[in-house]
């Protein structure tokens, strides 16, 4: 195998792995069950107090999965026309 495959398999699965955890970093948006009985206690206060976090994440992680989608069909257009699946 040619050195580039190696070279986008780690680069998809480091941007893989960094979505991941990128998602499991991320807070929950609903606060379920018990905030729908409760009335939710959050006031305004300590609701956007870490919406800053938030928000950063949630564009790092939109970021890397628009990097992830072009790297992945990048890749897989250049494989298949590099070995002549198309005729090309």
């Amino acid at each position: 195998m040619p050195f580039y495959e190696y070279l986008f398999g780690a680069v998809m699965i480091v941007a893989s792995i960094a979505i991941v955890i990128l998602i499991l970093l991320q807070q929950s948006r609903n606060s379920g069950l018990s905030g729908a009985i409760a009335g939710g206690s959050d006031n305004f206060f300590g609701k956007n107090k870490n919406s800053s976090t938030d928000a950063k994440l949630s564009r790092i992680t939109k970021i890397l999965c628009v990097v992830f989608f072009i790297i992945t069909l990048f890749a897989t257009f250049f494989f298949a026309f590099m070995k002549g699946k198309f005729g090309i």
